[in-house]
């Protein structure tokens, strides 16, 4: 849509030298306005209000000149001062907002009249005292474990992030040795290290309050329970062994601590209660570890392989999972019991390892026993020639002349205690050293028999 602007008074113009002039809607509305305000400025110098319409138009013989160049050239300089003021008018109202907070006070009064009195804390609680006195006497046994082969990176908001599997230990005994679990040096012991290599570094907290570092070798490690063992060189004057418990004892709902380094926050103590026993720990080396103690005490990544503790600081397990879908405390952790920690320890400082007692025949996994229709028992698959379980009678499963798998034998008990799988029979059989004289009761077919069998080490 198109408007006529006409009959603009031009002075010294005869009013039949003006014609008429189309501009555009866009024109009037944008470039108009300020040729309203020039035009306002110049003909009502006492601000009154004309109460005739505002039309555009010019001379015949300006025909030539840009309408828009003369529109810039007549109002510029009002708009830029309009819009200057308006602007500083702007920051000063926004700034006011801030700038009123600066100035507020009461000169009224004195610092004395308004700081209140300070009550001093008085001695603890009983049972405050006792957890203090706890984790003072047993935080300089637990030590920070740094796995050599993987290094603290600075991500770009300059948080330092700590490595998943730096962890806890604890000092066992005067001669330097270290436990934790298998899985805190797990990367390190996945690349084979020789004798006497450093696999960690070991922060240890003297009596002083300061950390000292040492390097570490490894011992022994068995993945099977999660456990390893380090050694350093330290003076005996800040190896403080931890005192091991019983854990065969603990009762459901009693008091528990737990010390550590999560996420990298050294020598931190959580408190909890003991929420379940006997449950099956998924550990992170991909076995599952039974007898297990569920605690609700906090344990997040870095807590793993440092101690639980019960209510007179004793050890009664090694922390070493958690349950938990985001990753951090979901307030079911899982330790070691300090049961197993008794028969696995020792033997990784003598042997390096754990000589177990076993069958030495192959057992078939959960799943391959589920597709040969075996719901209940430990299959066994083959049997070595002239081996113990070979002498005793032991059958492994076959092929039958046609093609088809004749199941060998299925070990449904030992000394009276059900297996129900494979991980069952393992269990069972970790009660037992080499040597040890058991009774197997196995399914054959249709039949149920009793073999007498003497347990030979376990090979790898």
């Amino acid at each position: 849509m198109q408007v006529s602007a006409c009959n603009l008074w031009s002075p010294g113009v005869p009013p039949q030298a003006h014609r008429s002039t189309v501009l555009s809607r866009r024109k009037i509305c944008f470039d108009g306005l300020s040729c309203v305000c020039r035009s306002h400025s110049q003909h009502f110098p006492n601000d009154t209000v004309s109460s005739q319409p505002i039309s555009i138009s010019r001379p015949v013989q300006d025909e030539s000149q840009d309408f828009e160049a003369m529109l810039s050239k007549e109002i510029m300089s009002p708009t830029r001062r309009v819009l200057i003021a308006s602007l500083t008018m702007f920051s000063c109202f926004q700034s006011s907002r801030y700038l009123s907070a600066l100035a507020l006070g009461d000169p009224s009064v004195t610092l004395e009249q308004v700081i209140p009195p300070v009550f001093p804390s008085g001695p603890l609680f009983p049972a405050e005292d006792r957890v203090v006195q706890l984790f003072e006497r047993n935080t300089y046994s637990v030590v920070n474990i740094f796995d050599v082969t993987l290094r603290p990176q600075l991500n770009v908001t300059g948080v330092v992030e700590i490595p998943e599997r730096n962890g806890s230990g604890v000092v066992w005994d005067d001669e330097g040795h270290i436990v934790t679990n298998y899985h805190v040096i797990g990367n390190a012991l996945s690349r084979n290290p020789s004798s006497g290599q450093v696999v960690a570094r070991v922060n240890i907290l003297a009596s002083d309050g300061v950390q000292k570092n040492f390097e570490a070798t490894v011992v022994g490690a068995d993945r099977l329970k999660d456990l390893a063992v380090l050694k350093v060189e330290a003076p005996e004057d800040i190896l403080r062994p931890i005192k091991v418990g019983q854990s065969s004892s603990l009762k459901v709902g009693q008091q528990c601590l737990a010390i550590g380094n999560p996420f990298g926050f050294d020598h931190t103590l959580t408190v909890g209660v003991i929420s379940g026993l006997n449950r099956d720990i998924f550990s992170q080396t991909g076995v599952t570890i039974g007898g297990g103690i569920q605690t609700d005490a906090a344990v997040n990544p870095g807590n793993s392989g440092g101690p639980l503790l019960n209510s007179k600081g004793s050890l009664i397990g090694i922390n070493t999972a958690i349950f938990t879908q985001t990753g951090t405390s979901a307030g079911v952790g899982f330790a070691i019991p300090s049961s197993t920690v008794l028969r696995i320890v020792p033997q990784l400082i003598q042997y390096g390892k754990v000589v177990r007692g076993g069958l030495n025949v192959d057992i078939a996994p959960d799943l391959v026993a589920n597709q040969l229709n075996v719901r209940n028992g430990a299959l066994i698959l083959q049997v070595p020639a002239n081996s113990p379980a070979a002498k005793a009678g032991l059958i492994p499963t076959t092929r039958g002349f046609a093609g088809n798998i004749v199941l060998g034998d299925i070990i449904v008990a030992v000394d009276n205690k059900p297996v129900k799988s494979k991980a069952e029979l393992l269990k069972a059989l970790d009660d037992y050293n080499v040597g040890d004289k058991v009774i197997l009761l196995i399914q054959r077919g249709s039949e149920k028999l009793e073999v007498p069998m003497l347990l030979e080490e376990q090979k790898s």
